[in-house]
C-alpha cells in the first residue's frame, strides 16, 4: 500500500485543490497553494529525467489553469514561463487565459507552433479555444483570423471533427459569415445535436429564417432536438411570421416535454405575438407557473404591437397587484403600449412608480416616458423628462424630436436636430421621418427635399417608403399637387399604395378633383379593396358639389361590401378612456345629449369631491 505522504498523492491532491480554487474563483487559497510550490522547489522541480514527471507537470498545469480561471492572466503567464517542461495542456491552459483577446490568442498560438514544429502540440482543445476567441470578437478584424485558424485545423486533420467543426460553425456565424458556416457544416462527416442547433440558431439570427426551418426539419430526421433547438426554431418562426410552423413546433415541444422550459415558452409567446395570435400568447403566459420579468415584457410588447393597449394595461396592473417584482424592462414595455387614446391617468401613475422604484435614471424607461407624454398631448412633460435624463441615446433624441414634430413645432425640430449632432449622436432613418414631418408643418417643401437627398448622400441612410410618403404629404400641404404626382412617378416606390393615398388626402384638402381622380385610379389598381380611395374621392366630389359622382362612388362601395371606418372620439373620465360615436339621426342625437348630461353630472361630482378634499 502506498504511503499517504508519497509525492504522487501530494501532486494529485494539489491538482485537485487548484482545480476547485479555479472553479470557485478562490484566488486567495490558490495563491497560498502556489506558495507551497514555491517553497518546495526540489519537490516540484520539472525535469525530463524524473520518473513522475507527468504528475509534477499536472500540478503546474493546474496552477496555470487556476490563475486563468480567476482572471489573472499575467500571473498565469509568469507561472507558464517558469516551466521548463510543457505539454499541450500547458499551452491550452495559457490560451484559455488569453482567449478574451483575438490578437493575444493568435500570438500565443504562433508561439506555440514555433516551439513545437509540425503543430505537434496543437490538438482539438487548442483549436476550439482559439476559435471561441474568434467567435467572441467584435468583428472588427473580419474573418481573416478565423480563416487562418480554419486552415490550421484542416492541415492538422482536425477540421472535419465534431468539436472543431462545431466551433467553426459557431465562430463563422458570430463573425457574420453564414455561408462559410454552411460550407463547414456540409463538409462534416459526423454531426451531433450541438452541430444542428448551431446551424438552426445561426441561420435564424442571420435572418435566413426559411433556411433555419428547413434545417430544423432535416435535423429531426437525424437527431433528437433539445430545448435550445426548439428556441432557435421558434426564433425563425417569429422572424418569418410563420404562424402555422410555430403551432406545429408548439405541438412538438409539448410532445418532447419542453413546454415548461422558460426559453421555449418565451419563444412561443414571441411567435404568437408577432403573428397577431394574442389569445394563444396569453394562454402560454397563463400556463407558466412562475412568470418572470422576461415573460411579462414579451407579452406586454405583444399587446402593444397588436393594438391591444387596454389588455397590456390590464395585465400590467394585474401583475403589480400580485406582488410581482417590477423591473425597468416591464415598465418600458408597458409605456410602449401608450397611444393617443391611452389613459393619461395611468401614465402618470406609472411615472410615479418609476420614481418610487428609482428607475428614473434608466435611459429606456425615460424614452418610454417621453413618448407616453407626447402621445397623450403633454409636450412640456416630455421635455421635462428629456432634460432630466442623466444620459441620452439615439432613441432619446429621436423621441423628443418626434414629440415636437407631432405637436407641429417644426422650427424646434431642426434646433433639436442640430443639438443631437453636436452631442455626437448619429441620426437614424427615424430621425429623418421627424424632420420631414417638421418640414410639413412649417411648409418648407424645398428644405424637405434637401433633407431627403441628404439622407443617402451625407449620412448613408437609404430612404424608405415612409420617407417618400412624408415628402408627398409635405408637397401636398403646400398645394404643389402636380409636383407631388411627379415626385411619386419618378421615384422608386411608384407602385406603393401609401404614396397615392397621401396624394389623395392632399387633393381632398385642396379640392383638386383632376389630380385626385388620377391618384384614386392608381390607388384602386394597386389596392382594389382600399376603402380610403373611395372615401377620399367621394369627399373631393362633395367639396365640388358633384353629388351624382359622389353617389356613384358610394354605390360602388356598397356593391363591393366596403364600409367606411366609423369616426370615434374619446374622453378620459374617472381614470378610464371612454370612446363614443355621434350619429346624425334625431334619436341618436338625443342619446348623445343624454351622454353629455351624464358626463356633466359626473364632472360636477368630481369637482365637488376635489373641493371637499381641499
Amino acid at each position: 500500500m502506498r504511503d499517504a505522504r508519497s509525492p504522487l498523492l501530494s501532486y494529485a491532491h494539489l491538482s485537485g485543490l487548484l482545480a476547485r480554487c479555479g472553479r470557485a474563483g478562490d484566488l486567495r487559497l490558490g495563491a497560498a497553494l502556489h506558495a507551497v510550490v514555491a517553497k518546495n522547489p526540489a519537490h516540484f522541480h520539472l525535469s525530463p529525467a524524473r520518473a513522475d514527471l507527468c504528475h509534477v507537470l499536472a500540478a503546474w498545469n493546474s496552477l496555470v489553469a487556476m490563475y486563468a480561471r480567476c482572471g489573472r492572466r499575467l500571473d498565469a503567464a509568469r507561472v507558464f514561463d517558469e516551466m521548463r517542461v510543457r505539454d499541450s495542456v500547458s499551452w491550452n491552459s495559457l490560451l484559455a487565459a488569453f482567449s478574451a483577446s483575438v490578437p493575444d490568442a493568435l500570438a500565443l498560438l504562433r508561439r506555440m507552433l514555433r516551439s513545437a514544429p509540425g503543430a505537434g502540440a496543437c490538438d482539438t482543445a487548442t483549436l476550439t479555444t482559439v476559435l471561441s476567441a474568434c467567435a467572441r470578437a467584435d468583428g472588427g478584424a473580419g474573418t481573416a483570423p478565423l480563416a487562418a485558424v480554419h486552415g490550421l485545423a484542416v492541415s492538422c486533420g482536425l477540421g472535419a471533427g465534431v468539436p472543431v467543426g462545431n466551433a467553426l460553425v459557431t465562430a463563422y456565424f458570430e463573425c457574420g459569415s453564414p455561408d462559410s458556416a454552411k460550407r463547414v457544416f456540409g463538409a462534416m462527416a459526423e454531426r451531433n445535436v450541438i452541430t444542428w442547433t448551431a446551424m438552426v440558431s445561426g441561420m435564424a439570427r442571420a435572418e435566413r429564417y426559411r433556411e433555419s426551418l428547413s434545417l430544423f426539419r432535416r435535423m429531426r430526421r437525424a437527431v433528437d432536438a433539445n430545448s435550445a433547438t426548439y428556441s432557435s426554431s421558434l426564433l425563425a418562426c417569429a422572424g418569418s411570421l410563420a404562424a402555422r410552423e410555430g403551432q406545429q413546433i408548439h405541438g412538438l415541444v409539448v410532445k418532447a416535454g419542453f413546454e415548461t422550459d422558460l426559453h421555449v415558452e418565451s419563444g412561443l409567446m414571441d411567435v404568437y405575438s408577432k403573428c397577431g395570435l394574442m389569445e394563444d400568447a396569453l394562454r402560454v403566459f397563463r400556463s407558466c407557473r412562475e412568470p418572470d420579468e422576461v415573460f411579462l415584457t414579451v407579452i406586454l410588447g405583444g399587446f402593444a404591437q397588436n393594438g391591444l393597449e387596454e389588455k397590456a394595461f390590464e395585465l400590467f396592473a394585474e401583475m403589480v397587484g400580485t406582488g410581482m417584482v417590477i423591473d425597468a424592462n416591464m415598465v418600458s414595455a408597458v409605456l410602449g403600449a401608450f397611444g393617443a387614446s391611452a389613459p393619461f391617468a395611468l401614465g402618470k401613475q406609472i411615472h410615479a412608480l418609476v420614481i418610487k422604484k428609482c428607475f428614473i435614471g434608466n435611459t429606456y424607461v425615460c424614452n418610454g416616458l417621453i413618448n407616453m407624454y407626447s402621445k397623450c398631448g403633454e409636450l412640456e412633460e416630455s421635455v421635462e423628462v428629456f432634460d432630466g435624463m442623466p444620459s441620452k441615446n439615439t432613441v432619446s433624441w429621436n423621441s423628443i424630436i418626434a414629440a415636437f414634430a407631432r405637436h407641429g413645432h417644426g422650427s424646434e425640430v431642426f434646433r433639436l436636430f442640430e443639438s443631437m449632432k453636436a452631442d455626437g449622436i448619429k441620426p437614424t432613418d427615424v430621425t429623418f421621418l421627424s424632420l420631414l414631418h417638421g418640414c410639413s408643418h412649417v411648409g418648407s417643401a424645398k428644405k424637405g427635399l434637401e433633407i431627403l437627398n441628404s439622407m443617402s448622400s451625407q449620412h448613408g441612410i437609404h430612404p424608405r417608403v415612409e420617407h417618400y410618403a412624408c415628402v408627398v404629404d409635405m408637397l401636398g400641404r403646400s398645394g404643389l399637387l402636380d409636383d407631388a404626382k411627379a415626385f411619386i412617378e419618378d421615384g422608386p416606390f411608384k407602385d406603393n399604395p401609401l404614396l397615392w393615398q397621401a396624394l389623395m388626402g392632399a387633393c381632398s384638402f385642396h379640392k383638386n378633383s383632376e389630380v385626385g381622380k388620377y391618384a384614386a385610379e392608381r390607388l384602386l389598381i394597386l389596392a382594389p379593396d382600399c376603402t380610403a380611395a373611395y372615401v377620399l374621392l367621394s369627399n373631393i366630389y362633395s367639396s365640388e358639389g358633384r353629388w351624382d359622382d359622389r353617389a356613384r362612388i358610394m354605390k360602388r362601395m356598397r356593391e363591393l361590401g366596403l364600409k367606411k371606418d366609423t369616426g370615434k372620439s374619446w374622453i378620459e373620465l374617472q381614470k378610464e378612456v371612454r370612446s363614443f360615436v355621434i350619429s346624425t339621426s334625431h334619436r341618436n342625437s338625443a342619446d348623445a345629449n343624454d351622454v353629455l348630461l351624464q358626463l356633466s353630472a359626473v364632472s360636477s361630482d368630481q369637482d365637488l369631491a376635489e373641493s371637499n378634499a381641499l
